[in-house]
């Protein structure tokens, strides 16, 4: 198969072969098949021979070719047929009739051979023929065997700008040495060497003779004498602007479709806005969008009669940094009532004007740097383009030309508005984005610790980094929890799912931990009823074409680890919900992934959750963290997890340092998922902070209790809470014994605060109550509850432990007006 480039479209036409011959039969059966015809088509000479010629056709034959095939006459047509592929080929074919020696009718098939006519014979008819020429409203100049000038009608020389006789014996390039003439010059020598006709299209170029661009299809054909040789060639010229403007203005459209858009990002898709339309039609363009769409609010109708206030979002020109700008990106610029821009913010409605129309005129001077880069860059021609969504106006797009000769017609108007109108789609989902987006980033901060609580048992640091711009930020969350006898709960969670429906669900769950936290469960046991809550959230939130919701839906989920350090003796216990190990680094510096029962996550309903204990040593660092700090589309959750611990091995000064140190070893950016991190480092009470007796299941011994306490007060220094200690060991250690089992145990905490603990056997635990005045008791508990800064009881293995927390006294000041030490 032969194939002739259309060097202009870029469609591809195609030929038969020289040796095209395919011989029909009267009953329209294939009798002959040439290797060019199998050349073209695919066809193997067996596939076809013997078949109806129909069947390779795929459309119906000209009206004139059936007309000749009717009337047993020759015919030159083009015919449509179908390839072995299943393609559509059109091809020219002539077919001459035979009769075979038995005087049956045969069609023979062959290539067409292109004809030339002969120039008029008889002198009337030759001299229509010369006017023809000379008269044909399209310029048409006739060139030798050697590309050279030999005439031209009126309307070619007025296009060039010179008379027949001054372009005569010329080459073009001789004649116009002025690009893209120098293209069209070799395309008229190929014409005359191959005789090929070219038809080509050109970009708008001003001609010698014209006033302003005009773009061309140029027809280049070979004139050939009877035998076929080229003997000159002719140009036809067809003056094709309009088109090629139309063309381009569906090109920018298309353009704006793919490029604007693209970012759900308010400054990104007005910058999208302005380089489309400065690669379309415009010099310079600008983007002014209402300082409320910038900020993600929602946009208010502009008033008539006052000045609107708008915020250059973008900007693009024809000229390196847009020198023509008078208004940097990112400064806000006024408009005053009147004015161009804000016509076209109030009405709705785009214009364009040149620079004598007395509205823009009115506007320019008023600024003098407005006025100053019109008549330095030769601005002629203005559009203002409003940016319209949903019925609101968002900003607005002006538009300048002073490097395009042409000024802004109505065509362009109409083009920058179905620009505008698109981009302000795009525009104003990017403003709801980023007002939903912050909302949701908000309630999560809010929902978050603002700030760690101090905690002597533990020294803490945190990061929180939300997902980026270009994604909805997650559930993830943390908390740090002061417990009774100078424990600390450590929570890490994740909730599943993004938005504000996961923060929201976040929050929920972050306030049911500090609930049940408060109520001393065990971990394992917190998330067991932290599974409930959830269970019930999905139950209750799920979709309504469950009817009662008997079973969750898993739209709400999450995972969770939860950590109790107790300082008093050095141990942890964790449980986890389907949530990543934490790391734990020793002081030696060796890093290990704790390796605790996965647990399911949070949700799923009805399976248990295992607890850990581990040994936490003094100085050790102790790493809590969600998915998004260690997971990445490159690599493995296992070799996240390693980076993780090497960077906690390395040296830092601190463990804020060490919470950078991780982030830059670590997650994407921008990272794929929110991020939490939570670093405590332990530390443990010493000797001298805590003290231990063991009491008697005896009513006496409450003196001695008393006694004790008392004792060691003085000896930390804290004499002035001897009362209200010695009352509340006495009433306690008075409920341990009445109400209680053995052993009986009595312990006090010096740490952030004064804390009095008493243990007995029973696990029956104790509550507040009022007594009435002839109630002989039920007073002791108010009265501790009265002393105490907050009391409460918790669960043990052996039985439960009640205790009183009181804050320590402030430390007086030294004379240089710092605290002096106490104890």
């Amino acid at each position: 198969m032969e194939y002739e480039p259309d060097t202009t479209t870029g469609v591809r036409g195609i030929a038969a072969p020289d040796d095209f011959a395919v011989v029909i039969d009267a009953r329209g059966l294939v009798m002959m098949w040439s290797a060019g015809a199998g050349r073209l088509l695919g066809y193997r000479r067996e596939e076809v021979v013997g078949r109806q010629a129909a069947g390779l056709l795929a459309a119906r034959l000209p009206v004139s070719m059936r007309r000749h095939l009717a009337a047993w006459e020759p015919w030159t047509s083009d015919v449509v047929l179908r390839n072995r592929h299943g393609d559509r080929v059109t091809v020219q074919l002539r077919g001459t009739p035979l009769v075979d020696t038995y005087g049956g009718p045969h069609w023979i098939v062959t290539r067409a051979v292109t004809t030339y006519a002969s120039a008029p014979s008889d002198a009337g008819t030759a001299e229509l023929w010369d006017l023809t020429l000379a008269q044909l409203p399209l310029p048409v100049a006739v060139y030798d065997s050697e590309a050279r000038f030999v005439t031209c009608n009126q309307v070619m020389s007025q296009a060039m700008g010179l008379t027949p006789q001054e372009m005569r014996g010329r080459t073009l390039w001789e004649i116009y040495p002025t690009p893209p003439m120098d293209e069209i010059d070799r395309l008229q020598h190929h014409v005359v060497r191959t005789g090929e006709m070219i038809f080509r299209e050109n970009q708008p170029f001003r001609a010698s003779g014209e006033v302003r661009d005009h773009a061309w299809s140029l027809f280049l054909s070979p004139l050939k004498d009877p035998a076929g040789a080229v003997s000159g060639m002719s140009a036809l010229v067809i003056d094709i602007t309009e088109q090629y403007w139309a063309r381009r203005r569906l090109a920018v459209l298309n353009d704006a479709s793919v490029r604007i858009g693209s970012t759900l990002d308010v400054t990104r898709t007005a910058e999208e806005l302005a380089e489309v339309a400065v690669t379309g039609f415009a010099d310079f363009a600008s983007v002014d969008l209402l300082e409320s769409v910038v900020q993600g609010r929602e946009p208010q109708p502009v008033p008539r009669g006052t000045p609107v206030v708008c915020r250059r979002t973008a900007k693009r020109s024809v000229l390196q940094g847009c020198p023509e700008s008078v208004v940097r990106t990112g400064d806000t610029d006024v408009y005053p009532p009147g004015s161009p821009p804000a016509q076209a913010l109030v009405t709705g409605r785009g214009s364009h004007y040149s620079v004598g129309d007395p509205p823009l005129r009115a506007w320019s001077t008023a600024s003098p740097a407005r006025a100053e880069s019109i008549r330095r860059f030769k601005i002629h021609s203005v559009m203002m383009v409003p940016l319209r969504a949903r019925g609101i106006t968002l900003g607005v797009m002006q538009l300048l030309r002073h490097r395009t000769a042409d000024p802004f017609v109505q065509d362009d108007l109409t083009l920058a508005e179905e620009i505008a109108a698109r981009a302000a789609v795009s525009i104003d989902n990017a403003r709801r984005y980023t007002r939903e987006h912050r909302t949701a980033l908000t309630l999560q901060r809010s929902l978050l610790p603002e700030r760690l609580p101090g905690a002597e048992a533990v020294d803490l640091a945190y990061r929180y980094l939300p997902a980026g711009s270009g994604d909805e930020i997650g559930g993830d969350w943390f908390d740090v929890i002061a417990l009774s006898g100078g424990r600390v709960a450590l929570v890490v969670g994740d909730v599943v799912g993004h938005g504000v429906h996961a923060s929201a669900t976040m929050g929920r769950l972050r306030t049911a931990v500090r609930t049940l936290a408060d109520a001393d469960f065990t971990p394992d046991e917190l998330l067991t009823r932290l599974d409930d809550l959830v269970v019930r959230l999905d139950r209750e939130e799920g979709p309504e074409t469950r009817g009662q919701a008997e079973e969750a839906s898993g739209e709400v989920g999450a995972t969770c680890l939860y950590a109790v350090y107790d300082p008093v003796t050095g141990c942890c216990d964790l449980a986890r919900a389907g949530h990543p190990p934490p790391v734990l680094v020793s002081s030696d510096g060796t890093a290990r992934v704790l390796d605790l029962p996965a647990g399911p996550p949070l949700g799923l309903g009805g399976l248990p959750f295992e607890a850990a204990r581990i040994d936490v040593g003094e100085g050790s660092l102790l790493a809590l963290y969600t998915d998004g700090l260690i997971q990445a589309p490159d690599r493995d959750i296992d070799v996240g997890l390693d980076l993780l611990s090497e960077a906690l091995r390395r040296p830092a000064a601190n463990l804020e340092d060490t919470c950078d140190e991780v982030l830059r070893t670590l997650p994407p950016d921008p990272p794929a998922d929110d991020i939490v991190l939570l670093l405590a480092r332990a530390s443990t009470l010493g000797a001298d902070q805590v003290r231990t007796w063991r009491l008697p299941m005896d009513p006496a011994a409450v003196a001695g209790a008393r006694k004790m306490a008392a004792e060691q007060l003085d000896t930390w220094g804290l004499a002035e809470l001897e009362f209200a200690t010695e009352l509340i060991v006495s009433e306690l250690v008075t409920n341990a014994i009445r109400y209680g089992n053995g052993p009986v145990e009595l312990r006090l905490i010096r740490a952030d605060a004064l804390v009095c603990e008493v243990s007995d056997g029973s696990s029956t635990a104790p509550h507040l109550r009022r007594a009435r005045v002839f109630d002989e008791g039920g007073r002791g508990l108010l009265l501790v509850a009265q002393v105490a800064e907050r009391w409460g009881s918790r669960q043990t293995s052996v039985g439960k432990t009640i205790w009183a927390e009181q804050p320590l006294p402030r430390e007086p000041e030294r004379d240089d007006g710092r605290p002096r030490a106490s104890g």
